[in-house]
């Protein structure tokens, strides 16, 4: 019998425009007029692993708003149950932009702990929907 080996799924209405807005600050961003926030965070930009592989995010997109800052902020995980990470897998979070110094932007920044690094050294994001108006009947 194949029943117990088909999961189940139900469809769910979403919202039909979604987006990610970045500060570059740490404060948080507002969304549009006629949008919600759905969620609030940190933003993200890509990780990158062992040989050239990684992956990143659009700004735009909600995948580069992450509501909680991790390192290392994934986890691989293969078949037979098996997770891991990997010390050679480098995070990049989108900086907070401080008053203009010389040199790259964000460098030069030394900060005490990832507690000073979440609160003072990265740029904060808000996920917004578009908000539907239903006519009246």
């Amino acid at each position: 019998d194949i029943l117990p080996y088909i999961s189940g799924c139900s469809v769910c209405s979403g919202y039909q425009y979604v987006i990610a807005r970045h500060s570059y600050t740490n404060d948080l961003p507002e969304c549009p007029n006629n949008w919600e926030s759905l969620w609030e965070g940190y933003s993200y930009i890509m990780v990158t692993g062992g040989g050239g592989v990684g992956g990143g995010q659009d700004l735009g997109s909600p995948g580069s708003c992450m509501e909680d800052f991790f390192l290392p902020s994934f986890i691989e995980c293969v078949g037979r149950g098996m997770c891991s990470y990997y010390v050679n897998n480098l995070d990049y979070w989108l900086a907070a932009k401080k008053d203009p110094m010389p040199g790259m932007f964000g460098m030069g920044r030394i900060y005490n702990g990832l507690d000073q690094i979440q609160s003072q050294g990265l740029s904060r994001c808000r996920v917004c929907a578009k908000m539907s108006f239903k006519p009246d009947v």
